[in-house]
Order: structure tokens, then C-alpha cells, then sequence
């Protein structure tokens, strides 16, 4: 359910007068709702002459058209294609020319567009984010070049690099049981190749309004001064229909999955183990970002001290939370733990490794002083995340689309100081199980000494299959 906005007014602090007067930090959050629905979400904090500006949308991979896979991720290119007002390359040109960068990205569940500029900039980017709010310049020629850009994006990124990113989209296929949880977010050439400029027109209708939008302005502006801007520049655009909601909630799993792979390119075997997570808001969602700290959260964690530095069977330790963080997702999600493993080892020795320790945890909990450095580390990057205006400016948005509160930026280090270990005990015995895991072995082709003939000229890729 979301939580209506709550208004928050402040003094700004820079980080380093946060560490030298407080043991908290409360980021300004001020809110403010356009009679089109624009949300918009103003962080004054003027130590610095600059903004960030994020602008967040409420749809991703998970909401995409069927037969459409990687169409919310080719829509994002469209985005800087150009608009009947602003051709091709003012865009970019246009930030960078004022000292500017700019960045975006697509995810599950949105897809975010950011910038940084000199304060002197700010009204030159919202008037270009407004500008491809209302329309872009929809043409076949624009289309057809983005489609090849993804599908090349797709062989440097996934097909022609070693483990092509098995963790996080060949272990979504096989963990969830829904399109909307399991498809390819990148994308089949297939069905890049079969978007139409009537797709385009008709998700950027159905999805890029601003009453589907955040917009969220950090840095050497008062909220008086970030309102008006957004009045004076996205105010005119008018609201539009969203499609219903889609109900794409997954219970845990109840039985392990196991999948064994081959990679033509790897050196050496890897694992992925992904376990469904905690809902959004659920109680066990702070317990479970401490977990997955403590278990692959760097050198110290668990896992890496267990299985690379003690045991020896794994050559390094990683973690994700899907895409995102353990706070920025709006619909199932899972916990993978990704490891590389010696030739010589196998996964079910890495597996009984993982398990032990998992089992230590959900046995005996986390001593005080490991515990207190775990939230320590975990509020420190937190913290870190919202001192950059354009982190912070894309942070609040992106929470207040997905919570419904932009204000959970500040709720969140009280969350993770108040993780106990019978919490952390219960969500690992909850769900870190056996039952709830999935799990993809993936291992080296084995290579030959053979000369192959010459070839034909190479077919197109093929999606990414297990």
C-alpha cells in the first residue's frame, strides 16, 4: 500500500557538519503535487552551486508489453533521440555545453533520468525534461538505429562476455513463475526488431505522463524556488490514462530449482544462488539488507571469509539485489549470492559452504560488535549516496515512486539501526532456505585443439536461452 507523501522541512547540513554535530542526518524533503500529478520533490542544500535533478517514471522491465521484451530499455534511447523542439544531440550537448553530465537507467520497476549541472543550468534541463515529457520525435529512422544500438549493447554486454549475465537474467527466468517477474529485460532481437513506431507512440502515451512521473531537484535551490520552476515548465503538460495495475506478487518458492549452463567464454565455473526476498514494506526488509550485508557484504562478510579465505572453494563473493538496492524495488525480487569457483571444486561443495554459514546465522544470530560494524558500514554508504545532489535528487524520487514517501531516505538508517539478531535469525531461517533458492551452475566449455574450417557468415545472435 503506499504512504501519502509527508512534507518535510529543514535546515540543509553537509555531511561533514552531520559527523561533527549528530548521530543522524535528516535529509530535506519537501513535496508538492501538480494539478497534473507531477510530483515534485525539492532538497535545498546550498554548500555547493549546483543541482542535481532526477526525473523517475513508474515503469520498467516488469511492466513492458508482452512479445515486447527489452522494449522499456529501448525506450530509454529513444528518449535522448530528440523531440520536435529539440533535435537530436541538443540534449546532451546542452548539459555538458553548461558543465553539466547527465545519466540514466532502466530497472524492473522504473526508469530514471538524471543530470548535474551549475545552478546557472537548471532552467535549460527542466525545460528539456519537460520538452520530451509532452512528445518525441517519433520517426522509423530514429527507431530502426536505436534497435541496432540495444541489440549491439546486448552482444558487447551479455553475449560475447564471459557469464553474460546469468545472475540476475537467466536465474529471473528460472526463480519466478510470471512474465511480468521472469522475462529477458533486455531484450530478444525478435522482439527489438518487431517494435513498431505505434509501440513507441503508444508507451510513451501510456507511460511517459506526467502524472507517472517524479520529478525531484537537490541542491542551491529553495523549495520556492523548485516549485515554481516546475510549475513554470511541466505545469502545462496535460495528465494522461495509465494502463491498470498489473498484479505480478509471487509467494516464496517451495522447492530448490537447479539449472547447469555451459559458457563458451568463461575460464573458470561460476554459481548464482538467489533466494526470494522480503516484499517492499514487509518488517523482514531491513533485517533482510542487513543479512545479506553480513553474509556478501565485502571482505569482511561471512561468505568471503568462509568460502574464499577459509575454505578455499570460491575464488571471490558478490551480492545483488536484483537490479537495484535492497530498498528500490516494487515487486518480487531476489537475493543472489555470485561466485567463481575453482576448476577443480564443484557447486555442491560451494552450495555446502553457503549453507553452513547461512545456517550459523540463522542458529546463533550476530555478535554485538559485528552486528554494530555491519550497520555502521551500511549507514556510512548510505549516507555517502545522498551527499551528491544528483544521487540524492535520484534516490528521493525514485523512493517516492516506488513508497509513495520520498521521506523514506530518512527512515531508512533508523530501519537498519534497529535490526536485531533474532531479526537477522528470522529472515534467514524465513528465507534463506533450501526450498526458496534457485540455483544455476554455470561451467567452461571445454576447449579443443581442433582447427575449425572456415565459416559462413555468422547468423544473428540468438536471445539468451537456457
Amino acid at each position: 500500500m503506499r504512504q501519502l507523501p509527508v512534507l518535510i522541512a529543514g535546515l540543509s547540513l553537509s555531511l561533514s557538519a552531520f559527523a561533527a554535530t549528530s548521530d543522524s542526518w535528516n535529509v530535506p524533503v519537501n513535496v508538492k503535487k501538480l494539478d497534473n500529478g507531477l510530483t515534485v520533490i525539492v532538497s535545498p542544500d546550498h554548500t555547493s552551486p549546483t543541482v542535481g535533478v532526477s526525473v523517475v517514471y513508474h515503469v520498467g522491465m516488469r511492466l513492458e508489453p508482452r512479445n515486447r521484451t527489452g522494449f522499456a530499455h529501448l525506450f530509454e534511447h529513444l528518449m535522448f533521440q530528440g523531440t520536435p523542439n529539440a533535435p537530436k544531440g541538443v540534449f546532451d550537448k546542452t548539459i555538458t555545453g553548461g558543465g553539466g553530465r547527465n545519466n540514466r537507467s532502466t530497472r524492473p520497476d522504473f526508469t530514471n533520468y538524471i543530470e548535474t549541472a551549475p545552478v546557472s543550468s537548471i532552467e535549460s534541463i527542466l525545460w528539456l525534461e519537460a520538452d520530451r515529457m509532452k512528445t518525441l520525435d517519433f520517426n522509423q529512422k530514429t527507431l530502426k538505429n536505436q534497435q541496432d544500438v540495444v541489440k549491439e549493447e546486448i552482444r558487447v554486454n551479455v553475449k560475447n562476455q564471459p557469464y553474460g549475465g546469468f545472475m540476475w537474467i537467466d536465474i529471473n527466468q528460472q526463480a519466478f513463475q510470471k512474465w511480468e517477474n521472469n522475462h529477458d529485460g533486455y531484450g530478444s532481437f525478435e522482439d527489438l526488431e518487431g517494435a513498431s513506431l505505434d509501440d513507441v507512440r503508444n508507451f510513451h502515451r501510456d507511460y511517459y505522463g506526467p502524472n507517472n512521473a517524479v520529478l525531484a531537484i537537490s541542491g542551491d535551490v529553495t523549495p520556492a524556488q523548485g516549485f515554481a520552476l516546475a510549475q513554470k515548465y511541466f505545469a502545462a503538460i496535460p495528465k494522461r490514462p495509465t494502463p491498470p495495475p498489473t498484479d505480478f506478487s509471487e509467494p516464496l518458492n517451495t522447492a530448490e530449482k537447479r539449472i547447469e549452463q555451459s559458457d563458451a567464454l568463461a575460464q573458470v565455473p561460476a554459481i548464482a544462488a538467489g533466494w526470494k526476498m522480503p516484499a517492499r514494506g514487509s518488517h523482514d526488509l531491513a533485517p533482510m539488507a542487513v543479512l545479506g550485508e553480513l553474509l556478501a557484504g565485502g571482505d569482511a562478510s561471512l561468505l568471503y571469509q568462509g568460502l574464499v579465505k577459509g575454505r578455499e572453494v570460491a575464488l571471490n563473493i558478490e551480492n545483488l539485489y536484483g537490479l537495484t538496492s535492497p530498498w528500490e524495488f516494487d515487486g518480487p525480487t531476489l537475493f543472489t549470492v555470485f561466485a567463481l569457483y575453482k576448476p577443480t571444486g564443484n557447486a555442491d561443495t560451494v552450495l555446502k559452504g553457503i549453507d553452513e554459514e547461512i545456517a550459523k546465522v540463522a542458529a546463533g544470530g550476530v555478535d554485538p560488535a559485528t552486528l554494530k560494524r555491519i550497520k555502521t558500514r551500511m549507514l556510512a554508504n548510505w549516507y555517502n549516496t545522498l551527499e551528491s545532489f544528483m544521487d540524492r535528487a535520484d534516490t528521493l524520487a525514485k523512493l517516492q515512486t516506488l513508497w509513495g514517501d520520498a521521506n523514506v531516505a530518512n527512515q531508512i538508517p533508523g530501519w537498519i539501526e534497529g535490526v536485531t539478531s533474532e531479526d537477522i535469525q528470522r529472515v534467514a531461517r524465513t528465507y534463506l532456505t533450501r526450498a526458496n533458492r534457485t540455483v544455476i551452475d554455470r561451467k567452461p566449455v571445454a576447449k579443443t585443439a581442433a582447427v575449425a574450417a572456415p565459416a559462413a557468415a555468422p547468423a544473428a545472435p540468438t536471445p539468451v536461452k537456457n
